[in-house]
Parts: structure tokens; C-alpha cells; sequence
């Protein structure tokens, strides 16, 4: 419902006072100008929300000391913001609901006598953490900053690294109740208009009361919800998003999170680092291969030990199946149960040590895990080359904290298969998986774009980082220029 104002300031005030009845935060501050024909104003404001001193000596300091002599019947706002008051960035405005909007976000209402409108006056002085190098994404080279809470400082470290024209900012907003701010982040003439045309519309229909972090955002205009495997990015990292800018990409920031969404996101972007294209490319390209080997890994080693102990034995060597045998002598439980045990109780480990604090958690997960497996073997209750094999998994999916989900799932689904079909259930699953990586898109962009190891046309920046005077056409910054939605 829209409501307006009156030219009479004792029925603002009235309507002001009732909206924000039993609230201590709003203050009110009555007062008027000097001189013959005094000026009747009054100003609102959250408090904590506010720079007090801007409001007493940029908005109250002049309009006391003004001496306005003769009345004035119209143009009151216009008189005071051209002559009287000392704000850079100031607004007028006639509905109700935008001003209270604007004023619990830490901008000051200025109400007058004789006229229906009011100014908006731009007064945020409410303290924000401070910059520092987001833990999750430390480098050993490269930017140490990380995005805070605040919309505005993020945007401008992103302006900082793109300073061009063609940077474009689109303010958007979600929850109906908390009216929070996000902001479309693209640069004109490389972003593919149908990915952007698409993250209008979507965050156009976000219904939801509140948002209060991006992950809101990014469930509700995700691709396939139920999908395990990401199809919007995320990063705690100024320079990371600037560079998907240049790539074609867009960026979503939400006010009051530290955590930019980028899209569309591809499946091989999820075993790329930042760092990687801060050290060397020799280095990096051997990095990047280690990760993906790495997640093959974590999802299949368990599967296959379990579908060669149970059903294909006679592909072991002969002196290691009989060690593996002696190891499991008095075992009571099953090898699929077993592993599943294992990597319930490792996962429980790391979420402890994660909850922990973080010196505490570290030795908690080491004493945990070491105390916890040899006592488990000792009693008979799982067999040591399990323990190994689980071990094994569960290290090599902590190299790849982004498709931590995805690798849980995966790795449940095969270890079922292979316990109930062998190796061909092991295939089949991984099958399973890539036809439904192939089916996925991000933003009417196929997830596994530049994934194909057999054609060429775009992996210049796909499973290893070449060097840069090799990224020719497809490369890093270049991938916009030929448009996601070919």
C-alpha cells in the first residue's frame, strides 16, 4: 500500500510516530530555522545506523544558523537543498514505504512545513568488519582481501580492479520483509545478454520473506535444486570476481554477506584456484591435474576395493588378497558396511573439528581419528586396509572443499552399486554420473563447457593452466567474446 505525505509536518510527524511506535531506535529531532520567517523541520533517523556527525553539522548547523526573511510558499526542498544543506548525495522522495526503507538503512529523513515531499539525506555511518584475506581462499601469492558484509565497500574493491565505463552495477531487491539489497554485477559488451536477461527474470521471482546471506539467492535461482554438483559459483574474493567478469560472466552480490555469486558456472571451474594464475604456469598445470585426479579418487577407490574384496577377487595379486584376507579375520561386518561405518565416523570427525575451535579442532581430529582407528582395529571391528582406503578418500576430497556435496553423494551412490553389482555397477554409476554432468546447465550454458579432453575449441583453461601467451582465443578473459549461449 503506497501512502504519501501531507504539506502539514505535525500529521508527518503523527504518521512517522505511529508507524514506528514502541521503537527506541527511531529518533526524531524537531526543529527551525533563524530569521523573521522561521523554517519549521524535522529530522528522523536510526540510531547506530547513522555518522552523527554529519547530521549535527551538515544537516542541523546550517538550517538553525539559515536567516530566511521572507516566507516561502513553494520550493522549500529545492531552497535548502541548493543553499542550506551541506550533503553530497541527497533524494527526494514522496512514498512513504521508500523513505523508511532508505532511513533503516542508514539514511536521515528531512521533513519541512508546507510541503508534501521530503529529503532523503545520505548519513550511513554504521561500523562494517573490517578487510582481510578470507580464510577459506588463503594464497600464498596474490590480493590478501577479502569481501566484507558491506555491499557498497565490495563493490567498490571490484571497481578498483575493473576501472572501466563498461562495468555495469544493477540494484536489485529480495524479501519482502527485509528488503535487502543485491546487486548485478556485468560488464557491458562481454556478458551474453540471454545469460543476463535470465538472472533478471529469475531474481525477479524470488519469493521469500527474508534474505539474509547470498546462499538464499543461490538455492532459489540455481539450476536443477536437487542436483549435487553446482551450478552457481561462489567466492569470498574481489579479484576472483573481476576476473570471471572479464571471462563473460555475471556476478550477484547480496548486502550483508561475504559471499559473491558468479554464473554461469561450469563443472571445471570447481578445480580451479585463484592461485593458480599467480605462480607459475608450470606449477599450476600440475596443481590443477593433481585436483582432478584427486576427485576421481575420492569417489572411486572406496567402490572399487569394496567391488573387488566381494565380488572380483581374482583380479587382486595373490600376496595381496591374502593380506587382505589376514585382516579381515574376525571382522564381523560386511566390506560395504564397513566402509560406510568408516566414512560416517570420518565425517563426523571433520564436521567436529570445522565446529571447533580452531587449534582445539585440528588436534581433536588428529587424536580423534588416530586413537579412534587403531582402537577400531584392535578390536576387531574393521580391518586396517580399510582404514587405509577410507583414509585415502576422505584426504583427497578435502583437496576440493567446492564439490565437498557432491562428492558424499557420488561416493554413497557407487559404494551401493559396486556392494550390489561388482565392477558393473562401479561403471555404471560412474556412467550415471557423467550423462547427468551432460545434461546439466548453468544459465542456458552446458556445466561441462570446456570439460572435453578430445576437442580442443574450449580447453585453453580447462585441466591445465597453460601460459598466458598460449590463450589465445578461449582462454582466460577472452571466453565472453564468443558468447556463452553458442
Amino acid at each position: 500500500m503506497q501512502r504519501t505525505l501531507s504539506t502539514s509536518l505535525s500529521k508527518n510527524i503523527g504518521l512517522f510516530d505511529e508507524l514506528f511506535r514502541g521503537d527506541n531506535t527511531i529518533i526524531k529531532r524537531p526543529f527551525q530555522s533563524g530569521g523573521a520567517h522561521p523554517l519549521r523541520c524535522c529530522i528522523f533517523y536510526c540510531d547506530g545506523m547513522v555518522n552523527n556527525g554529519i547530521i549535527n553539522e551538515n544537516i542541523l548547523r546550517p538550517v538553525t544558523l539559515w536567516q530566511q526573511q521572507q516566507p516561502q510558499e513553494g520550493g522549500l526542498l529545492l531552497l535548502l537543498e541548493r543553499r542550506v544543506l551541506q550533503i553530497n548525495e541527497l533524494k527526494h522522495k514522496r512514498d512513504v514505504n521508500d523513505m523508511v526503507r532508505d532511513m533503516l538503512y542508514g539514511d536521515t529523513l528531512l521533513l519541512c512545513d508546507g510541503s508534501d515531499e521530503a529529503l532523503v539525506l545520505n548519513t550511513k555511518g554504521f561500523t562494517m568488519r573490517s578487510i582481510a584475506e578470507p580464510e577459506s581462499e588463503q594464497v600464498l601469492r596474490g590480493p590478501r582481501e577479502g569481501f566484507t558484509e558491506g555491499i557498497l565497500m565490495n563493490l567498490s574493491m571490484i571497481r578498483r580492479k575493473l576501472r572501466t565505463a563498461d562495468l555495469k552495477f544493477e540494484y536489485l531487491q529480495c524479501g519482502e520483509q527485509s528488503k535487502t539489497t543485491v546487486c548485478l554485477c556485468y560488464i557491458e559488451g562481454v556478458t551474453d545478454q540471454k545469460v543476463l536477461a535470465q538472472v533478471r527474470q529469475r531474481m525477479e521471482q524470488v519469493q521469500i520473506d527474508g534474505v539474509l546471506d547470498s546462499n538464499y539467492v543461490q538455492e532459489l535461482i540455481r539450476d536443477r535444486p536437487w542436483t549435487p554438483f553446482k551450478t552457481v559459483g561462489s567466492t569470498e574474493r574481489p579479484d576472483v570476481v573481476a576476473a570471471k567478469l572479464l571471462e563473460g560472466r555475471a556476478a550477484i552480490l547480496v548486502d550483508g554477506s561475504p559471499v559473491a555469486l558468479t554464473v554461469p558456472h561450469l563443472f571445471i571451474e570447481q578445480f580451479q584456484s585463484s592461485e593458480d594464475y599467480y605462480v607459475g604456469w608450470y606449477f599450476a598445470a600440475i596443481s590443477r591435474v593433481i585436483r582432478v585426479v584427486g576427485f576421481l579418487f575420492s569417489i572411486s577407490v572406496v567402490p572399487v576395493y569394496i567391488a573387488l574384496i566381494t565380488f572380483h577377487q581374482e583380479m587382486l595379486p595373490t600376496p595381496l588378497l591374502f593380506s587382505i584376507s589376514a585382516a579381515r579375520e574376525g571382522v564381523p561386518f560386511p566390506t560395504a558396511l564397513e566402509a560406510l561405518g568408516l566414512l560416517l565416523a570420518f565425517e563426523i570427525l571433520r564436521e567436529s573439528g570445522e565446529r571447533t575451535p580452531a587449534g582445539f579442532g585440528q588436534t581433536l581430529s588428529i587424536v580423534g581419528g588416530l586413537v579412534l582407528g587403531q582402537a577400531a582395529v584392535e578390536a576387531r571391528f574393521i580391518s586396517a586396509p580399510m582404514v587405509i582406503v577410507v583414509a585415502f578418500s576422505g584426504i583427497t576430497g578435502l583437496m576440493l572443499p567446492r564439490v565437498k556435496g557432491a562428492v558424499i553423494w557420488w561416493r554413497l551412490a557407487l559404494i551401493l552399486l559396486s556392494a550390489w553389482m561388482g565392477l558393473l555397477g562401479f561403471l555404471m554409476g560412474m556412467v550415471w554420473m557423467m550423462l547427468h554432468l551432460c545434461t546439466l546447465e548453468s544459465f542456458g550454458v552446458p556445466v561441462m563447457r570446456g570439460a572435453s579432453i578430445l576437442t580442443g575449441r574450449y580447453k585453453e583453461d580447462a585441466y591445465c593452466r597453460p601460459p598466458w601467451k598460449k590463450m589465445k582465443r578461449f582462454g582466460r578473459f577472452l571466453a565472453g567474446g564468443e558468447g556463452y549461449g553458442e
